[in-house]
């Protein structure tokens, strides 16, 4: 077993201390839903700055939260037959895929728009 010390601030767990009068701990929020697809405007940009010059497709405007941000993103990943990531509210595919991942977001029921070249 491993021994921790006296005032380690692990030894306190989950417990948040706080000298403001309006503090408001995020337990009692219930979790954030997504908007149905048809609500959503995504946005589509092609940047190869900062990549050594190879192209990628930045699909950002999501709402909702993070798990579901992710499914999205390994979906297009995997209809467009490639990698990429998706956190920070922004899906990444590598390569200029942008006529799959619009038609994929159509036909999801995505509104769309392109922006920049």
């Amino acid at each position: 077993m491993a021994k921790q010390k006296k005032n380690s601030f692990q030894s306190f767990g989950d417990f948040v201390y706080s000298t403001n009068p309006n503090f408001s701990s995020n337990d009692s929020e219930e979790p954030e839903e997504s908007l149905s697809s048809s609500d959503q405007l995504l946005s589509l940009h092609r940047e190869t700055k900062g990549r050594g010059g190879k192209a990628v497709v930045i699909v950002r405007g999501f709402e909702g939260p993070e798990d579901d941000l992710k499914d999205l993103g390994k979906a297009l990943k995997s209809h467009c037959g490639t990698g990429g990531s998706a956190k920070d509210g922004e899906i990444i595919v590598q390569g200029d895929q942008r006529e799959k991942v619009e038609a994929y977001l159509k036909d999801k029921g995505y509104k769309t728009k392109r922006v920049g070249g």
